[in-house]
């Protein structure tokens, strides 16, 4: 009796502790079970396809075209990279890539050299800028898509690849063999003094290698005598956050928020302060964005304009704030699948907002700000005025997406008419150029460098002449009504391409930028003082001063 009296004591206490350790296995392992349930309906639908489906399908490769879509209803960043694209995705972050030592483009279905890597293999064996690649270890490369051009000419370090090379001074097909060997990646395209005490830096992605290009350039414009700076990061959508994270630090004091992230799992967050050690915490500074420039450069951009430590200048920027962690997979491919999101000093959200699985619309924002005007007027600017961020120095900022910037420059339509489209789409201007330098070949490999050229060029009405003669002739008919509207467009982007195709990139931007209206804007406010640390509210400011 007294037996099942204990027994009875201790029977709501074991169903207690049943029920508790029941909601402990329920909560922490009802999604797996979920997931595992899951897993058999998939392997139970792939069992069908494969043994009943009407045609023989390759299991395999369906797997590889549904896990695309499978991320695709998760957010517009989470992507797959199949096993046979990895190494290549990768490299262009990591900073080099085993190849030739080239950069080309596409003109007529003919691969041209734009530019020979300076030490890279091609130069040793004496291949040269505006050189004609045909045919690749005997094969032909006429009529090929650049993405294939680029998969035949790299290949293993210190595997040879035979060249069929025509040059404009030779009749007969030139061969060469090059050595593939590892080709470093710049993510620097021009750093150049563009004013007496103004320095220039074009970035075109963040790359391993960024961080010190970055801190080279800068040093090199400082002994020039630069104490002030450009930083364009148009058309930069972005790469690796440390990078972009060190660069901002070399313009801040001591503990000055960078940028922070947020994420589901507290592994995911984090703080990046400013150690105080930059060597360049005095100097004006003008970053330049548009709507391309995405990811670490909406990063740079939002530690510089939250610490009111430069002015950024161009339109609003992109809008991507996801953070994406690369796992890999058994066989070699990889997931990279957003773990959080990236929030500036004042605690913007950089991340536009998106649906769920609704890729379309979000790929149309773009396409939309051009329809709705936002590239050509302030006021068109989606402003979510119930996101109100403040500035260290007390200026608002406002959120809901990309970084609006301090001064707004639109979009420049001057010069565009139905005559330069033409041209444009019918890559008429490079043809051109790629013609200018096969002809004087000789006499540009004995100039210093592109100012020489451009001082020895014709003038600006008989480049522009010999310009709509050459597109005549291939098909383009002269209109000079339309033509000069476009006239100083035109011309000065043929200098520019010219200067490109004579000396590589860093001889472009410099003839380039001296009719960007945008830089243009920045050396304007660079001399006023406007971007002297630490940047206030213009308007705060006057109402104080008449106080």
């Amino acid at each position: 009796m007294n037996n099942n009296r204990s027994s009875l004591v201790w029977i709501p206490l074991i169903i207690a502790v049943s029920i508790v350790i029941g909601l402990f296995f329920g909560n922490n392992f009802s999604n797996k079970t979920f997931i595992s349930d899951n897993d058999r309906k998939l392997n139970t639908i792939l069992n069908l396809v494969s043994a009943q489906y009407v045609d023989t399908v390759d299991i395999n490769d369906l797997i590889e075209q549904s896990i695309p879509k499978i991320l695709a209803n998760l957010d517009p960043h989470s992507t797959y990279i199949p096993a046979n694209e990895f190494n290549k995705v990768n490299s262009e972050l990591e900073g080099s890539i085993s190849g030739i030592g080239v950069s080309f483009s596409l003109m007529n279905d003919t691969v041209v050299v734009n530019e020979v890597v300076s030490g890279g293999p091609s130069e040793k064996v004496g291949i040269m800028t505006g050189d004609r690649i045909i045919s690749v270890n005997d094969s032909s490369l006429i009529n090929v898509k650049d993405t294939e051009v680029m998969q035949r000419l790299r290949g293993a370090r210190n595997s040879k690849v035979k060249l069929g090379v025509k040059r404009s001074n030779s009749p007969n097909t030139i061969f060469f063999t090059v050595t593939r060997g590892d080709i470093p990646i710049h993510t620097i395209d021009a750093s150049y003094m563009i004013e007496k005490t103004t320095g220039y830096i074009r970035v075109n992605k963040f790359g391993k290698n960024s961080y010190n290009e970055f801190l080279s350039a800068l040093i090199e414009l400082q002994k020039e005598g630069a104490n002030r700076y450009i930083i364009d990061l148009r058309g930069n959508g972005g790469g690796l956050m440390e990078p972009a994270i060190l660069m901002a630090n070399e313009f801040l004091g001591e503990n000055h928020l960078i940028v922070f992230t947020k994420g589901r799992e507290k592994r995911n967050e984090s703080q990046f302060w400013s150690d105080g050690n930059g060597s360049f915490k005095d100097v004006q500074l003008v970053v330049l964005i548009d709507e391309y420039s995405a990811s670490a450069s909406e990063i740079f951009s939002g530690a510089i304009q939250d610490n009111d430590r430069g002015l950024i200048i161009g339109r609003r920027s992109f809008g991507k704030g996801l953070i994406q962690q690369q796992i890999s997979l058994p066989d070699s491919s990889a997931v990279r699948l957003t773990v959080g999101r990236y929030y500036t000093p004042s605690g913007r959200c950089i991340q536009k907002d998106f649906k769920r699985g609704n890729d379309d619309e979000y790929s149309l924002e773009l396409y939309d700000r051009y329809t709705s005007g936002e590239v050509y007027n302030k006021d068109s600017i989606k402003v979510k005025t119930d996101q109100v961020f403040i500035t260290s120095t007390g200026r608002t900022v406002y959120g809901g997406g990309g970084i609006i910037p301090d001064i707004f420059v639109p979009n420049d339509t001057s010069g565009i008419t139905s005559y330069y489209i033409n041209v444009v789409n019918a890559n008429m201007m490079q043809r051109f150029a790629m013609q200018y330098c096969d002809i004087n070949r000789e006499a540009i490999a004995e100039m210093a460098d592109y100012n020489e050229l451009m001082s020895c060029m014709p003038s600006n009405d008989a480049l522009l002449s010999d310009f709509v003669r050459f597109a005549s002739q291939h098909g383009i008919p002269a209109r000079w009504y339309y033509i000069n509207i476009s006239r100083n467009l035109i011309i000065n982007q043929l200098r520019a391409l010219i200067a490109r195709d004579a000396f590589g990139n860093q001889a472009f931007y410099p003839v380039f930028n001296t009719a960007d209206k945008t830089v243009a804007e920045a050396i304007k406010v660079l001399k006023s003082g406007k971007a002297e640390f630490p940047i206030v509210d213009e308007q705060e400011s006057e109402k104080k001063s008449k106080k």
